[in-house]
């Protein structure tokens, strides 16, 4: 470029220079003389305009090559010219320059949001308006495509650890969240993450509840076989001789008679309390690939009722696991939703599988959500979080054992089950497939 200098310098002193002489010559009548002079300063003027012409092109094909990301660009010099070879060497240095900045930058980028699309905690960025700006996949796959922050994370405090519950779809989501404010582009922002951290609490829970199952049928079986043997060996018991007379005879058979009723009741605790040990008892999922569309034919032989509609899916979706477990889980919620419906003057059951494929996967694998919906007399409020809990029921008759022991089998497959509820209007849980 300093030659560039020197040239335009140049060429401004010989058009000066071309410029006196050509006046001065004028001056002294010297009109040959002032006429070649002339057109030197002509020819100078020419030559710089050109100069400069050539120059203003490459300055264009720079800025186009920045305006439409050509960074491919090679600048060649007009015509041979060293000056002009120097311009457009350099012009090629700074764009290429600036390209390999850029793809440094921009593997960067890729690099980091790739790893972010990895982890399995959900971080997405928005304004403090709640707009989301960018979402990883993990966001995706808990929030869906949502534009805006949901209610419940809009107000968190800035560097707090949060557990908030979250609707989705019916399906209720405990999460750990955090939130960090921060400034990019003279603009106040804010990061959060979010943990889904309801099967961890339902996995615990569900411990929890094991070992206190354990515990008390252990010591309540400790207990009741004693009494069930020596009950059962006085019932055996012939008449003693020294009871033979009228009197006797009848304080024996009330004797009798109580000692067969503690035994009766005793060995139905017993199988009361053996029911409660299949929660503890229960075998981990031998898995195999089951086709979802044979899974629901043959609950249709089960339950040919007209009331339940079971809409059988494509014949190339299918499941890995305990095709057994999962069989008494569908038979589990049918029973209830029957049961729920009974008193409905035009009860319906509907059974369908939903199948969408997976955001953090790269292949072409899906999830599966399994409803069974009812329109019976639904749950309510306050009692839908306790149904899964051992031990309760809201039935009559109820054990308490069926839908913890569903939920138990859905945990051990590394689903989850669910339910959304409407008084009056009916039922559905859902068998989430991952």
């Amino acid at each position: 470029m300093k030659q560039y200098s020197l040239i335009v310098t140049l060429h401004i002193c010989l058009l000066a220079l071309f410029s006196i002489g050509a006046y001065a010559l004028l001056r002294a009548e010297l009109w040959f003389s002032s006429l070649i002079t002339f057109l030197f300063f002509l020819g100078t003027g020419i030559h710089l305009y050109h100069i400069q012409i050539k120059q203003l092109r490459m300055m264009r094909q720079l800025t186009d090559s920045l305006h439409y990301n050509d960074m491919m660009q090679a600048f060649h010099p007009p015509y041979k010219n060293k000056l002009m070879a120097e311009m457009a060497k350099d012009l090629s240095e700074t764009l290429h320059a600036f390209r390999d900045r850029l793809l440094k930058e921009e593997v960067k980028h890729q690099y980091y949001e790739s790893l972010l699309n990895k982890v399995d905690t959900a971080v997405l960025v928005a304004d403090m308006s709640g707009n989301i700006e960018w979402m990883n996949r993990a966001a995706i796959v808990l929030l869906g495509q949502t534009p805006q922050l949901p209610p419940e994370l809009s107000g968190l405090a800035s560097r707090e650890t949060h557990v908030v519950r979250i609707h989705r779809k019916g399906i209720v989501l405990e999460m750990a969240t955090a939130t960090t404010h921060f400034i990019a582009g003279n603009m106040e922002r804010k990061l959060v993450s979010l943990k889904n951290i309801h099967s961890v609490l339902e996995q615990n829970e569900m411990e929890a509840w094991q070992k206190l199952i354990r515990v008390l049928t252990h010591e309540i079986m400790n207990s009741i076989t004693p009494i069930i043997s020596l009950s059962e060996t006085l019932s055996e018991r012939g008449l003693p001789a020294v009871l033979e007379d009228a009197a006797g005879k009848k304080e024996y058979a009330v004797m009798l008679q109580a000692m067969q009723t503690i035994h009766r009741r005793s060995k139905g605790l017993l199988d009361f309390v053996e029911n409660y040990r299949r929660l503890t008892r229960l075998p981990a999922p031998v898995r195999t690939v089951v086709p979802v569309y044979e899974l629901f034919s043959d609950l249709q032989k089960l339950f040919p009722d007209h009331t339940i509609h079971i809409e059988l899916p494509p014949s190339d979706k299918k499941l890995n696991v305990d095709r057994g477990q999962i069989e008494q889980v569908l038979i589990n919620l049918l029973k209830n939703a029957r049961e729920a419906s009974a008193r409905c003057e035009k009860p319906m059951i509907e059974v369908k599988a939903h199948f969408t494929p997976k955001i953090t996967s790269a292949t072409s694998s899906y999830n599966c959500n399994i409803t069974v919906r009812d329109n019976g007399e639904g749950i309510l409020p306050e009692v839908q979080d306790k149904i899964f809990v051992p031990f309760f029921t809201t039935k009559a008759s109820g054990s308490g054992i069926g839908l913890s022991l569903c939920k138990q089998i859905m945990n051990q497959h590394g689903g989850n089950i669910s339910v959304y509820s409407e008084p009056g209007k009916g039922s559905c849980f859902t068998l989430q497939f991952n």
